[in-house]
């Protein structure tokens, strides 16, 4: 709901405040106060084109800004989440500034924002009648919505938009599989070559560093032979080897040891250095004699080396590069052997996705059908007491070549203001009153099913008066049951069925027009309504009837 509206420097409007309450608020005042620049500047906060030609005469920029009770309106607060915004104390301010070369800026809840969200913000918040671009039921979707609503279809729809997704989903993974088979065939005879080649070579994990050990030790088999040998006698099994004088160190410690006991710590560590020594000179021995010669054996091992390089070139840089790209190959062909049994299973999947689609879109049609019919027969009951007599109301539900993820159909509402001519959509009707009041026999018939809080009528009183204005009033009055309506009016009738009267002032201070807004109550507002019946509102004849219309409307 709309709870305050501050205009800075905007047209004739020096600065303004219109506070606004739930139910109906009628505004009056005299033509030219400024009426419809203050519907101007509340357009202007719903995301309307800018233009400088706002700004205030001698101002340097016109600032618009919206106070909007939000706590319970879940589409805005779903809205500002996915902005990573939230409201302050359950409020929403919107601002926006036009400066006088033409730039604007915008601020949600104090932070900078786009034009763009602010759009999307005011067509959750406020449906404007009187100017085209801000009448929600102007859209198709809209008007699909509404039906939808008014049939009790909106399960229908939703399970319609499911199952559509489920049937475009299911062909978007058939054409996925149909594309991985159209490249897995031009490139089989290349993975059939890369794992002919793979496996032909039978490669083993971790072989790689085999390969280098074994081929190092033969390449060197005279030089390890000669060395491990030398160790052998050095150690072992020489007429001076390190064994043999351990030994001899190892005895004259014993020697000490009998005579003073307190050596006998290093008894240990020379017998462990002496079995270590010999022990490895025996080892050395035994590696020497195992040592082989063996050049046919070493180009064997060369060969298989060169041809893990070359693979590695090819398909590596590493060995497990080169197995993963044949295990790659092997997947690909296999998907290509198998591709099939997939395509098949996927295209009963999008037969049978269709098929519940056709079913879902078929009751959701019927569904929409019974609702137009009800809505038509509703809404043509209310136009004429709303002065439209000669006016044609109809839905038009078009099939579409395929279901799409909305239903079978296009939702058109069209109106006819004469008689005797077609219907036409409600976006081509000339008349903004007309226009008004056809939106106010929808929102009449539709006002518990409409989530926009916030409703404003301009012009809504134009060319009518007497009964159909009563009657206008009365609808006004139904639909603020339900919204917050602000209506823009000139005829006492529907000034006289407000929850909150506001009246629209122009003054002239200094030779600067400027506009001013304050609530009518009591006497005030029975002075207003008098002048508003053509009378002389200082009458007693005029105040009398003002005073009746307040009764009766009460």
């Amino acid at each position: 709901m709309l709870t305050e509206l501050r205009i800075q420097d905007f047209a004739v409007i020096d600065r303004l405040a219109v506070r606004l309450g739930p139910g109906l608020n009628a505004l009056t005042g005299e033509t030219g106060a400024g009426k419809s620049i203050i519907v101007g500047a509340l357009s202007l906060l719903l995301g309307e084109r800018a233009s400088a030609d706002v700004v205030r005469v001698g101002a340097e920029r016109a600032v618009v800004e919206g106070v909007f009770d939000v706590v319970a309106n879940a589409p805005v607060l779903a809205l500002l989440a996915a902005h990573g915004m939230e409201p302050e104390d359950g409020f929403l301010i919107v601002r926006r500034e036009i400066a006088v070369g033409g730039r604007g800026r915008v601020w949600v809840n104090g932070a900078a924002s786009t034009v763009s969200l602010l759009g999307e913000l005011g067509a959750l918040l406020v449906d404007l009648h009187g100017q085209h671009e801000h009448q929600s039921l102007l859209r198709p979707r809209q008007q699909r919505a509404v039906l939808d609503a008014y049939a009790d279809a909106v399960d229908a729809a939703t399970d319609v938009a499911l199952r559509h997704d489920q049937l475009r989903l299911a062909r978007t993974r058939l054409a996925e599989l149909d594309r991985r088979v159209r490249e897995t065939e031009q490139r089989a005879d290349f993975l059939r070559f890369q794992l002919e080649e793979i496996d032909r070579a039978r490669l083993e994990p971790g072989e790689e560093q085999e390969l280098e050990t074994e081929s190092r030790r033969l390449a060197h088999a005279a030089e390890l032979s000669g060395l491990a040998s030398t160790l052998h006698s050095e150690l072992y099994a020489g007429e001076h080897a390190i064994g043999a004088r351990l030994a001899e160190v190892r005895r004259l410690l014993e020697q000490l040891t009998r005579i003073d006991p307190s050596l006998e710590q290093w008894r240990e560590t020379v017998e462990s250095a002496l079995f270590g020594l010999e022990e490895m000179g025996r080892d050395m021995g035994v590696y020497a004699s195992a040592i082989e010669d063996d050049p046919p054996r070493l180009e064997k091992l060369r060969r298989r080396q060169d041809l893990l390089f070359r693979l590695k070139r090819k398909y590596g840089p590493e060995l497990d590069d080169v197995i993963r790209t044949a295990a790659a190959a092997r997947e690909e062909l296999s998907a290509l052997d198998s591709s099939a049994l997939d395509r098949g299973r996927i295209e009963r999947e999008i037969d049978d996705a269709a098929k519940a689609l056709a079913s879902a879109a078929a009751r959701l049609s019927a569904a929409r059908k019974k609702g137009a019919k009800r809505l038509v027969a509703a809404i043509a009951a209310v136009l004429p007491e709303l002065g439209m007599t000669g006016a044609t109301f109809a839905i038009e539900l078009t099939p579409l070549d395929e279901v799409a993820a909305s239903g079978a159909e296009d939702v058109e509402f069209r109106i006819a203001v004469n008689a005797g001519f077609e219907p036409r959509p409600l976006a081509r009707v000339a008349s903004g009153g007309e226009l008004s009041r056809i939106m106010l026999a929808l929102k009449t018939e539709l006002a518990k099913l409409d989530s926009i809080p916030s409703l404003v009528f301009d012009e809504i009183d134009a060319g009518i008066g007497g009964r159909v204005a009563n009657q206008v009033g009365d609808k006004l009055k139904r639909v603020a049951s339900d919204h917050q309506v602000f209506v823009i009016t000139h005829l006492p009738q529907i000034a006289s069925r407000a929850d909150l009267h506001l009246f629209v002032q122009k003054t002239d201070a200094g030779g600067i027009t400027a506009t001013a807004v304050h609530p009518l109550t009591g006497e005030d507002r029975v002075r207003e309504l008098a002048r508003l019946l053509g009378g002389d509102p200082e009458s007693e004849v005029s105040i009398e009837h003002a005073r009746e219309l307040l009764g009766a409307s009460g």
